[in-house]
């Protein structure tokens, strides 16, 4: 991911964001961490931002660090309005993270709402994963 893309995604600079997407960038480069622009978005809780990559295919389900997705990162930073988002755009619910790093092995989306005590937004995961 280039310096201006990732300063863009990381700030929630939407109109930087859009131009870059314009301009032809790939929205599934990955950082030196392996992670997306989508990932770097839903963990800073930059909504508009997630939206317009998710309108622009950036992939849902990539995983990088612990095994996360953007939706576990979103949730992980606190940001429910953006893991809501994630979750009703088609995030895969049945990811989970790896190995025995802080707290994150084996854990769906799910499970890390519920441990992270968000109750509201542990219901709506449970309930399309029903679906």
């Amino acid at each position: 991911m280039d310096a201006v893309w990732q300063d863009a995604v990381t700030r929630g600079d939407v109109e930087t964001v859009r131009a870059t997407i314009e301009a032809g960038v790939d929205v599934n480069s990955r950082d030196r961490y392996g992670q997306t622009a989508l990932m770097v978005a839903a963990h800073e809780g930059h909504a508009e931002v997630v939206e317009v990559l998710v309108a622009h295919g950036a992939a849902l389900d990539v995983t990088a660090k612990w095994g996360l997705s953007a939706l576990m990162l979103a949730i992980v930073a606190g940001h429910q309005d953006v893991a809501r988002r994630l979750a009703r755009a088609g995030a895969d619910l049945t990811l989970e993270g790896t190995g025995s790093t802080p707290g994150f092995g084996g854990k769906t989306a799910l499970d890390l709402a519920r441990d992270r005590g968000m109750d509201a937004l542990a219901a709506e995961l449970l309930a399309l994963t029903m679906r």
